[in-house]
This record gives C-alpha cells, sequence and structure tokens, in this order.
C-alpha cells in the first residue's frame, strides 16, 4: 500500500474525488479520454481548454502546486526540473521563490533540452509570477546545453492519468519519458532523484502495470489539491534513450536527441534506431537509412565539401567553380572550436549530421569555420540540427552568418571577415 502523508485540510470547498474506473482491457489512450472528458463535464478544468490532449490545467492546481513546499525532496534540493505545462507553474513560482535554480525543457525539444530561468537582480513577486509563466520562460532564461555540468535535485512532470502505485500516463507524446532519459544520459540525474507529479483528484486512478512500458516514466510523489501520496514505487526509471524506439522522423524533429545520438556513438554505444532494427518491419539497412536521410525533407548537400585552412584552398579546385553558378551562397557560421581540433572531426560530424556543405572554410587557429549552402532553408534546416554538437567536449556555437556571403565576406560581431 502507498504511504499517505497527512491530508492537507482546506477551507475551500473542492470537489470530491471521482472515481473513474479503468477496468482491465482499456488502453492507455481510453484512460486519457476518460480523464479529458471528465474534467471537461464537470467544469474542473481552467484556461485553456478543452484539456483533450493537453496535460490538464486542473481547479486548484495552484494548491497541489505549494504543497511541494512540504516535502523533504524539496527542501534539500538546490536544482529542480520542472516541466513547462501549466498546471506547473506553481511549482515553478515556489521554486523560484525559494531561491532554487529552476530548470525547464524547451517546449517539444525543439531548440535544446532546458532552459534556465534567471530572474532580473531584485526580481519582486510580481516578477517571480511573471518568470514561472511560459512567457517568462521566453523573457528570463538562457539555455542549458548537454556539456552542461548540471546537478538536477527533484524532477517534477505534469500528468494526464496517474495510479497510487506511481504509475503514470502522460498526453501520448513521450516528452517527459525522453527528457528524463536524455538526463540520465548526461548525468544530470541518478537512479535515485525523486520524481513528482501534480493532478487533480480525479486523475488518480487504477492503472494497469500491463500497460507500462519500459520507457516509461514512474513517479514517487502525488501531489493533489486535498493529498500528498508518497508511491514507494520500486519499478526502475528509464536508465537512458533505448534508440530501437526512436526513429528517423524523431529524430528530424528533435535537433538534441540526434546530438545526443551522435555523442553515444562516439563513445561506442548501440544507437540502432528503431527503422534500422532487425526486429522492425521493413528495417532499413544503416547505410541505406542515411543515404534516404540525406536526400530527404531538409535535402541538405551531401559529399561535395571542401575545406580552407587559413588563406588556402584544400579539395577539389572544381567545387570552387561550381560554387559560382549558384550566385549568392547562404553561411552558416560555427564557432567556439576547441583549439587542435582538426578540420576532419568538423567535416565527421557535419556528414554524420547528414549536413555537408557545398563549401567549407576552416579557420581553426580563431576557433571558427564558415559553411556555404545554396539556400536559406538548407542553412536554417541545419542550425537547427546542430544545435549543442559539441568537438571535445566544448559545445560549438551554431548560428547563421549576419550578413550571407558578398564577395567572399561574411560579417561576424560587427567586423567584415574575407575568407577566401
Amino acid at each position: 500500500m502507498p504511504t499517505l502523508l497527512p491530508p492537507r485540510i482546506r477551507a475551500q470547498t473542492l470537489s470530491p474525488p471521482a472515481i473513474i474506473c479503468c477496468c482491465e482491457g482499456v488502453s492507455k489512450w481510453d484512460i486519457r479520454t476518460k480523464i479529458w472528458d471528465y474534467l471537461e463535464a464537470n467544469n474542473l478544468a481552467d484556461f485553456p481548454r478543452p484539456v483533450h490532449h493537453r496535460i490538464p490545467n486542473f481547479k486548484g492546481s495552484h494548491q497541489a502546486c505549494h504543497a511541494v513546499r512540504e516535502l523533504d525532496v524539496f527542501k534539500r534540493t538546490s536544482e529542480i526540473k520542472v516541466d513547462p505545462d501549466k498546471p506547473l507553474e506553481g511549482v515553478r513560482l515556489v521554486t523560484l521563490q525559494a531561491r532554487k535554480t529552476l530548470l525547464v525543457p524547451t517546449p517539444r525539444l525543439r531548440t535544446g533540452l532546458f532552459n534556465k530561468i534567471v530572474p532580473p537582480p531584485g526580481a519582486t513577486k510580481e516578477i517571480l509570477r511573471i518568470c514561472a509563466t511560459s512567457q517568462g520562460v521566453k523573457d528570463y532564461s538562457v539555455p542549458i546545453g548537454l556539456d552542461a555540468k548540471v546537478q538536477v535535485d527533484l524532477v517534477v512532470v505534469g500528468s494526464v492519468a496517474v495510479s497510487e502505485k506511481g504509475w503514470r500516463i502522460g498526453k501520448g507524446e513521450g516528452f517527459a519519458d525522453m527528457e528524463y532519459a536524455m538526463m540520465m544520459s548526461m548525468g544530470a540525474i541518478r537512479e535515485d532523484t525523486p520524481v513528482v507529479t501534480i493532478v487533480h483528484d480525479c486523475q488518480v486512478v487504477d492503472i494497469a502495470e500491463e500497460l507500462l512500458d519500459d520507457h516509461d516514466l514512474t513517479v514517487d510523489y502525488i501531489l493533489t489539491p486535498t493529498r500528498t501520496i508518497k508511491t514507494g514505487c520500486k519499478r526502475p526509471k528509464p536508465q537512458g534513450i533505448i534508440w530501437h524506439k526512436i526513429s528517423y522522423e524523431m529524430l528530424e524533429r528533435i535537433p538534441i536527441l540526434k546530438n545526443l545520438r551522435y555523442r553515444e556513438k562516439q563513445a561506442g554505444k548501440d544507437v540502432i534506431l528503431k527503422d534500422e532494427h532487425p526486429d522492425f518491419p521493413n528495417a532499413r539497412k544503416p547505410a541505406d537509412s542515411d543515404e534516404n536521410a540525406k536526400t530527404g525533407n531538409t535535402k541538405l548537400q551531401t559529399e561535395s565539401t571542401s575545406a580552407q585552412i587559413g588563406q588556402h584552398h584544400v579539395g577539389n579546385d572544381s567545387l570552387s567553380t561550381k560554387s559560382e553558378t549558384h550566385g549568392a551562397l547562404t553561411t552558416v557560421y560555427v564557432g567556439n572550436i576547441p583549439p587542435g581540433t582538426r578540420v576532419s572531426e568538423l567535416k565527421s560530424a557535419l556528414r554524420e549530421f547528414h549536413a555537408s556543405p557545398l563549401r567549407l572554410s576552416w579557420q581553426g587557429a580563431q576557433g571558427r569555420a564558415f559553411l556555404d549552402y545554396t539556400d536559406k532553408m538548407t542553412a536554417e534546416s541545419v542550425v537547427s540540427s546542430l544545435k549543442g554538437l559539441s568537438l571535445r567536449g566544448q559545445t560549438l556555437r551554431v548560428e547563421m552568418a549576419k550578413n550571407q556571403r558578398n564577395k567572399g565576406q561574411v560579417e561576424i560581431n560587427g567586423q567584415r571577415n574575407k575568407y577566401e
């Protein structure tokens, strides 16, 4: 039986916990639908509505969130990761008020893994409230890459449904599970790092353990407007990314996942994807998959890469002639390249990400390089794919050059730089 901590008695009258039957034979989606329908039918939801396909923002969420202050695991922490969901806004506020480090995952992991919320000096209570909102995350945060030495002491996630045993069901997209697995892979959390979820009482239901997969995240504490439940869950949490469950399509949608796979591949780990796995129907061979990815949606240039070292052009001279026929090129700047790095290391990484440029201009002594692509769409796709890429343990700075290639010049930090 789970341990029930002393109930919190509130003056405000709350809706009684709903008894939602989740019998054997129902699917995760059946449970989600029951919860969403119940919240809407009984007017237990706040903005945004309808709650379907969301982590629901329920009435009483701030009460439940503020109860996190009563947990010993919160009091002992200094660094907390809280999901960006609306019903967790109260936890983000409490974390900032307690002067703890707050990390919030980037929405849908589009641009990286974490944002660290940095309130301005002397922030008032009102400013802290803004920092805890989705807009505040945009306005008062700095990105945290895979190389950051973070040590998360507590993880707070949203849920659609959860059982008193600690089984959790999200909205079905798997981001909370993936974020946790990525944190494990980068050493940001330990096996015993506690996980808390915050839900309405009606979201606490019976869930058959058979519905859980090995990538599903479980929780150690459940906070509702009326209860605090310590689940005592012993089921192992994800130990890292399970690559054979990841598709190429997902890899393209989540650039930081691609970067993590590159790191683990360099470390000699098995990173065969779902599309490549021999047990998966119609699996493609890795070589075939790579070739298809090169000619897929990103339409990135393939192996036509040349390099310039200092002012000396190295590679196939025909590339220079060929590039002139394309007119204006779109240039990507790569900076923060570690001293001693060879151009071959950068070229190898670019091939791995199917981001080989039409021309590569290398200035390793200055810790930078310039990548030429034939169009802006391709260049922007490359910038997205290479976010968080590191060489020799150092995260590279990858961005569009401020002034695009014109007569052999680009502008970086306000200075013209001739690289031909």
